[in-house]
């Protein structure tokens, strides 16, 4: 058997339908078949289970697929390590990354260094923190962009990336008169405060800075909880209130969005981004060059320049 065969049968296990396996693996259905048939003939067992539906993997072929993932790792670190030695950055890094950043850095950054490094395949994915987490503990990413500090966080190494301002987005005309420069917390209605849904870093920070629970905007009738950012401009928007948001945000929104931004009385609130993952890594070198192009293009948009002295770090917990 060889590589190929051996990615075809992790295939076939992620899709349990042949069919789908062998669209995602660009050949026929029928090639895929044989190919699984021969791997099965020369192991003398099955691997797949075909009369079930979905196809269900046998007992034999879960200690199998274990042995697939350790084999495919192997080579991919060979390679790795081969790019290494030529002084190039290539391969593929399984990486997750929180709401709240991806909507903001995947169109752009991440975007953008994959067209300088050709040679290499990022595969992102949303997930809340804890979802992160729990994926590089079952070795199902390599490393996760998350709101640091968070105490989810501590067995991993992290490299932070930037800070950037947490600020309000409000709808009330005394609170976005151009005559009041900044907003006092204390000054705020939890009534009216739009909040992200339970497990998003963000909701948690939303409730340091304010001490806020859930607003009473909403229409009687309706049980909603926002699961992203644009989510919690439209509520504020169209139904009036407020929520806090991320300075990034700034970039993606129309002049009449971002005149409804205001920010916090000194110090600034802000949260600090950051990259986590397991060390020692055989892709530290394409985990590093991804944390230094982030690091420095991201800095460059940020419009307001955190220093110590003028920033208040909100925990993610």
């Amino acid at each position: 058997m060889n590589i190929q065969q051996l990615e075809y049968l992790l295939a076939v296990d992620k899709y349990k339908h042949f069919g789908k396996a062998a669209q995602a693996c660009y050949i026929t259905q029928p090639t895929l078949s044989a190919m699984i048939q021969k791997i099965e003939d020369e192991l003398q067992a099955k691997i797949f289970d075909r009369t079930t539906h979905p196809i269900r993997t046998t007992d034999f072929g879960k200690e199998i697929l274990l042995e697939v993932n350790h084999v495919l790792d192997s080579i991919n670190r060979l390679k790795e390590r081969a790019a290494d030695l030529n002084n190039t950055i290539s391969g593929t890094l399984r990486l997750g990354i929180i709401p709240t950043v991806s909507t903001f850095i995947l169109p752009n950054e991440i975007f953008k260094f994959l067209q300088h490094n050709p040679k290499v395949t990022i595969t992102a994915q949303e997930f809340i923190t804890e979802g992160i987490v729990k994926n590089l503990q079952e070795g199902k990413l390599d490393a996760g962009i998350i709101a640091t500090p968070h105490h989810l966080a501590e067995d991993f190494f992290h490299e932070e990336l930037f800070h950037e301002e947490l600020m309000l987005y409000t709808s009330k005309p005394e609170l976005i008169d151009k005559n009041q420069e900044f907003i006092l917390s204390e000054n705020l209605s939890s009534e009216e405060m739009w909040l992200l849904e339970e497990g998003n870093c963000l909701k948690n920070q939303m409730e340091h800075i304010c001490h806020l629970k859930e607003n009473n905007k909403s229409p009687h009738n309706l049980d909603f909880k926002a699961g992203n950012i644009h989510t919690l401009m439209q509520l504020v928007d169209r139904l009036g209130g407020m929520t806090v948001l991320p300075e990034l945000a700034l970039e993606q929104m129309t002049a009449e969005q971002k005149a409804k931004m205001r920010r916090f009385k000194k110090p600034f609130p802000s949260r600090t981004i950051s990259i986590i993952y397991y060390k020692p890594t055989y892709k530290q070198k394409l985990i590093d060059s991804l944390a230094e192009y982030l690091r420095n293009e991201i800095a460059n948009r940020l419009q307001y320049k955190l220093m110590p002295d003028n920033f208040k770090e909100i925990n993610a917990d």
